[in-house]
């Protein structure tokens, strides 16, 4: 499946009309396209409006009488032979077995539990959808700074770094081009270099061999940066030997 492929797919993912396996790999190409995220998160909150749009609000106390209707409607046991209507004390529509009133109740729950479902997606969409939109802003704030001072060096493997730094913004981006992917079950984890203590500046997504990231927290006075591998969600210190070291450009 080609990049334009997946570009056409936000309205198909967006109503669920996606196989497994197109999902699967759609999502991969949504986390690096802020485009189609964008294009989703409105589809999903389009979808959301029109099925709340449609969705009847049941009248107050809707349960409660149905409940209390459960207990009073006599159900037929079975081989009991079915009375006559011209026997019957209430009218046909109110005759119902409790286990019709339990599915109808069931149907109910579970259309206004799938339309807040829906909804709840779209939200959720649309908050991943703003804070890529925020992190891409930051980024360019760094990456445009008056002061950036940019350095670039060759990592392990034949990959490319490169460090920008804005000293009046305290802040750094890395941008990586060719990075291996790590082992099965670890991950890339960035750390500040301060005088040799280092300090956590967030993780790098291992299913990208390039990418750009707004390193987590203030540069507050670090001298580099350096990279380890470490366990799946990150460590609070390094476990391993870094496989990167980079200064900042002065």
């Amino acid at each position: 499946m080609t990049t334009a492929d997946l570009h056409r797919l936000t309205g198909a993912y967006a109503l669920h009309a996606l196989s497994d396996e197109e999902s699967a790999a759609f999502e991969r190409h949504l986390a690096g396209c802020e485009a189609c995220a964008q294009e989703t998160a409105e589809l999903r909150a389009t979808a959301a409006r029109l099925g709340l749009a449609t969705a009847a609000t049941p009248a107050p106390g809707m349960r409660e009488h149905v409940l209390r209707r459960i207990g009073t409607v006599r159900q037929d046991g079975p081989g009991e032979p079915a009375r006559s209507a011209l026997t019957r004390t209430e009218p046909r529509g109110r005759t119902v077995s409790r286990w019709a009133l339990a599915a109808c109740l069931a149907a109910v729950t579970a259309l206004g539990g799938t339309t807040v479902w829906q909804h709840q997606r779209a939200e959720d969409a649309q908050d991943r959808a703003r804070r890529a939109t925020r992190a891409t802003d930051d980024i360019a704030a760094v990456l445009t700074a008056p002061d950036a001072r940019t350095r670039a060096a060759e990592l392990a493997g034949g990959a490319t770094g490169t460090i920008v730094v804005s000293r009046s913004r305290d802040r750094a981006v890395f941008a990586v081009s060719g990075m291996a992917a790590p082992p099965s079950g670890k991950v890339y984890q960035l750390w500040f270099d301060d005088d040799g203590t280092m300090r956590s500046a967030g993780l790098m997504d291992s299913h990208h061999a390039e990418q750009t990231l707004l390193l987590r927290g203030a540069v507050d006075g670090a001298s580099g940066i350096g990279i380890t591998v470490e366990p799946g969600g990150g460590s609070k210190h390094p476990t391993s030997a870094p496989v990167a070291l980079l200064s900042f450009p002065s």
